[in-house]
Parts: structure tokens; sequence; C-alpha cells
């Protein structure tokens, strides 16, 4: 609470003390969350970052930039130490300044004000003159340090939409650094990192060059080809560029949503008949009781979900209720809800009963048809309750050995853990083949947003394949039409709509 009043506080106190004729406003957040803590981070972003670093300091001068310094704390008004702590100083980028963002707003095409104007640099991360405070993270340590401060308290992705606003990164790299913050598991960090460090942006920006270059030589054909001032070439190389652009583009867009599973997570889908162990399963996969188990047939009615970590990849499990013509109508609701999620599923974890089910595999593949619709995504076939099969179940472990026609099958006992080992190998290797490697090739489509303007890029230049036949302005009109979808995902063009829609999810303090 005492925290609470103080960000509060120091928010009036920096309204009071920034009232004046000066220009941007100046932020400060509590970067390092919020919460009892050895060393607590708290940054600044603005003009006013070197006077409010110099009234806490009580020094004339900052330290050196970018060198961490030890300084002892106090409280401009009182003079009352509240802290002994570390302080870093980033001045801004010597070539940056107001006019000079005024200026560079104004430029054709509806470029982002700003964007990519001057180099990124080491001097600060959001451009601006910038500070940080290294100190003890105790409620009351922090409380006096913030009251103390003056400034306004940022919102949720306020340092980042200014370091974007000064061109220190563009919107794919701003997505990766929050992909980056969110990441729980290892192929979702090493995906994100690589979106923020600009190999996505950078992709996009090759294309939209690309794109600038057949257009500049197909207007240069049609003001001059009269004259014979532009060689008859020039035509039918914008004609191969711009089909080879297309190809490289429809393959980025037929990447299998490799990206976007990888972000989101894979979700999986337990199905099968009822009273075959799908709530045990999903205990055993998550190692706690999430679902209710119960030897009563269709005790599961409604879905329940649960993330998980597997071989580094992210899935989102699914248990349902049993497949089967149910008479009772909140089961019958149950069951029409597991459908439905079937044909949402990017993978499916279908359930039979070792022991009930036929040794052969066309009798297995016959009994998973009828469960699977007829478009099923992958599958691994789970045959539970192998603690139930009589003798060794010899011929049952054949026929999943040996697999085709099947999905990838294992046995599985619930009740004692036994093919557990087998199962999760199985799921890895799905996870990996959906998600692909983050780090092979060419960086991945990661939001629908970029699908979106991809995708109306990839048409517009369908049509300026029609188009050029019968006229060749409306085909270089198309071809402005996809340079502008480019430079709508990585923020050149036309941002302002998606940039509360980026930010608001970031965490106060980035």
């Amino acid at each position: 609470m005492a925290l609470r009043r103080a960000l509060g506080a120091a928010g009036r106190r920096g309204a009071q003390r920034l009232c004046s004729a000066a220009a941007s406003d100046t932020i400060f957040a509590l970067s390092s969350g919020h919460g009892r803590c050895g060393v607590a981070v708290i940054r600044t972003s603005g003009p006013g970052s070197r006077g409010a670093l110099q009234s806490l300091t009580g020094r004339p001068e900052p330290p050196p930039p970018r060198v961490l310094a030890l300084r002892r704390i106090r409280d401009p008004d009182t003079a009352e130490p509240l802290d002994r702590g570390l302080v870093v100083w980033f001045p801004a980028p010597r070539a940056w300044s107001h006019a000079c963002c005024r200026g560079r707003g104004r430029q054709r095409e509806g470029i982002h004000r700003g964007a990519m104007s001057h180099p990124a640099g080491p001097q600060s991360f959001t451009g601006e003159d910038c500070a940080e405070l290294h100190v003890h993270g105790g409620p009351a340590v922090l409380s006096g340090v913030l009251r103390a401060l003056g400034l306004r308290p940022a919102e949720p992705g306020e340092f980042t939409r200014r370091a974007f606003r000064r061109g220190k990164l563009d919107l794919t790299a701003a997505e990766g650094l929050g992909d980056l913050i969110r990441a729980e598991t290892e192929a979702q960090r090493r995906q994100a990192l690589r979106q923020m460090e600009g190999e996505l942006g950078r992709l996009y920006e090759r294309w939209s060059e690309t794109l600038t270059q057949a257009l500049a030589h197909l207007e240069a054909y049609i003001d001059f080809s009269e004259d014979d001032n532009v060689e008859e070439e020039v035509l039918a190389r914008v004609d191969a560029t711009v089909r080879a652009l297309a190809q490289q583009i429809g393959a980025h867009l037929r990447d299998g949503r490799r990206g976007e599973l990888l972000r989101g997570g894979v979700h999986a889908v337990i199905a099968g008949p009822p009273n075959v162990g799908k709530s045990s399963l999903l205990n055993l996969l998550c190692r706690r009781p999430a679902a209710i188990v119960s030897p009563v047939a269709g005790t599961t009615r409604d879905v329940v979900e649960v993330a998980l970590n597997v071989g580094g990849y992210p899935l989102v499990l699914s248990d349902t209720a049993g497949l089967r013509e149910a008479t009772d109508p909140i089961e019958q609701e149950g069951v029409s809800r597991a459908r439905e999620r079937l044909k949402q599923a990017d993978l499916v974890l279908a359930v039979l009963d070792a022991a009930a089910v036929p040794t052969e595999p066309s009798g297995l593949g016959a009994a998973l048809g009828s469960l699977l619709p007829p478009t099923s995504p992958p599958c691994i076939l789970v045959l539970n309750k192998a603690d139930l099969l009589r003798g060794d179940g010899a011929a049952l472990r054949d026929a999943c050995a040996r697999g085709d026609p099947l999905p990838p099958t294992t046995l599985l006992s619930c009740k004692t853990g036994e093919g557990l080992d087998r199962l999760l190998e199985l799921l890895a290797r799905q996870l990996a083949r959906l998600c692909g490697d983050p780090l092979a090739g060419s960086p991945s489509l990661t939001q629908s947003r970029h699908s979106l303007h991809l995708g109306d890029c990839a048409a517009a230049l369908a049509r300026y394949d029609r188009e050029r036949r019968r006229d060749l302005g409306l085909a270089a009109e198309r071809l402005r039409l996809a340079r502008r979808h480019l430079g709508r995902i990585t923020g050149h063009v036309g941002a302002e709509e998606v940039l509360d829609i980026i930010f608001r999810d970031f965490c106060v303090g980035k």
C-alpha cells in the first residue's frame, strides 16, 4: 500500500514540478517489479532525467555515461538520506533533437515520425536522456525514493514506445521484446530474441527496398520510354523482380504457422471415449490434480486447460468430455464442446483403453478413425491402462512398434507411470515438427498482424501481374500498395492505429 501511495504521490509531484514550458515530459518506472527484493531498479527517461539524478545525489554533474557509480541518495526537499545505491547515466544520442524529429516526421508516404532516423547507438534505450537507480528493494526505501523523484509514472510499454518513436527499434523488434519478456520456454526465448535483434524487421526491409527499386524502374519506364531513354529490358526486369518477391512472400506465409504456434503455444486436445483415463493423463502430465478423476463414466463435462513446457516448447493441453452419444443435456454440451475443440486443435492425444482394443494395426486404426474428424490434425495414439493387459501384451506392443499405418503410438499406464517417458519423447518430437527450430532458416511469422499485411501485400503483387497487361499506371499503384503493407508491419507507414494494441500488454518499466 505504501508503495502504491508513493507512486501516486510521485505522479502528483511530477505534475507540479514539470508544468513549466519544458518540452516532452520525463517518466519513471520501477523496472524490477513490485515486491520485496535485494536490489530494485528504477528507470527514468526524458529531458528531466539529468536534473532528477543531480537533485537525488546532490552532485552538480551526473557520473560518466554508462558507468555505475556509488552515490548516497537524498530527498531533494529535506536533504534526508534515503538510501545508498548505484546510479547510471545514459545520455541521449547527440545527433537527436526535437527539431530533427519534427522535420523527419513530414516524410512522404506517411513514414512514421523519427522511425530509423538515426543510428541506434549505445547511448540509451529510448533515445532520450535516461537514468537508472539501483537501490535496496525494501518497501520503505522504494516509497521514499519514488516520492522524491517527482516525475510522472510511466504507462505500460511507454519506454519501448518512446524507443520506437525515436528509431531505436521497429515494431517487429518491439513485439519481439514483448515476447521475450513473456517467454516461458527455451524455444520461445530463442525466437523472441532473434526477432528483438531485428532479423524479421530486416527481412521485411529488404523486401520493401526491392519493391521500391522495382517501382522506381517502372515509373521511369512509364515516364521516359517514349523518349528512348529507358531500355526495353527494364520492364522485363521489374516483372521478374515482382514474381520472385511474390514467391518469397508466399513461401514465408506457408510456414505452417510455426512462429505463431511457438509464440502462443501448441493447442493439444486429449480425446477419447469415456473412462479411458483422459483426466488421469492430464494430471500425470501436469503433475497435479488439475482434473477430477472418477470411475463414473462422463465425469468430465467442461474443458479443463493447462499450460506445459515439453522439451522447451510451449503446450496448451485440454482435457475434454468423453466422446459418445450422450443422453444427459449437460453431458451433451460437454461432448459438443469436445468436438469443437478437436476441430481447432493443433495436436490430438487420442486415448484408448489398451485392454479393450484390437491388437492388429488395422483394428486400432478403425477404432481411432471412429473418434477423430476426417480432417484431423497431427495425432499421438495413447493406449492407456497398460497395467491391465493380460500377460506382457506382446501383440499390442508389436503393433505400437510397427506404427504404420498408425500415427505415433505408445502404451501407457497412468496408474504406474510406465510409458510416460516414451509419451513425452513423442510429444517433444511432434512439437518440434510443428514449431520448427527458431534459430534455423529465415525468421518465422509470429503475429497474425504480420500475416494479415503480408497477405494483402501478396494480393497486391498478384493484381500487379494482371494490371500490367492493361495499364502500367495501375500496375505501379499495386506496387505502391504492396510496399505500404510491408511498411505497416515494421511501423514505417501508418503505425498509429496499432501502437496501443502492441504496447498495452507490456509490463511497466519496459
